[in-house]
């Protein structure tokens, strides 16, 4: 017999959020033709327990938070909005498409900022 308790529980939202990430990566590539979102990578979606916000994280091939292009693509996310949840409503089996919201993730960042540390303090100790 099936063990349900032993199963990984997965979140609808989680689901979805997993979902929304891949076409959205996959319009970023195949569709959008802003130039100010070339070289930008989705790197996580999370989305509201009632489905109607997703908060979209992104990072910019080599570029960091303050740098010209982050906010450019901000600006390219703000303009291709609509288009992307348009596309995105199409996609999705939802009965309402979520509300995009842009971010830019500082993770990768903090990591590198993190690893560098621990390097220093390696390299003090020695």
């Amino acid at each position: 017999m099936f063990d349900f308790d032993n199963e990984p529980s997965f979140s609808r939202t989680d689901r979805v959020a997993r979902e929304i990430q891949r076409i959205l990566a996959t319009l970023l590539q195949r569709e959008v033709k802003d130039p100010r979102l070339q070289g930008v990578t989705i790197t996580d979606c999370k989305v509201s327990k009632d489905l109607s916000v997703c908060k979209v994280y992104f990072d910019v091939l080599g570029a960091d938070r303050d740098s010209p292009q982050v906010a450019e693509a901000l600006a390219g996310f703000d303009k291709a909005r609509g288009f992307l949840r348009s596309a995105l409503g199409k996609q999705l089996r939802l009965r309402l498409t979520p509300e995009l919201r842009f971010y830019y993730d500082e993770v990768p960042e903090k990591a590198n900022e993190i690893d560098a540390l621990i390097a220093k303090a390696l390299r003090r100790d020695r």
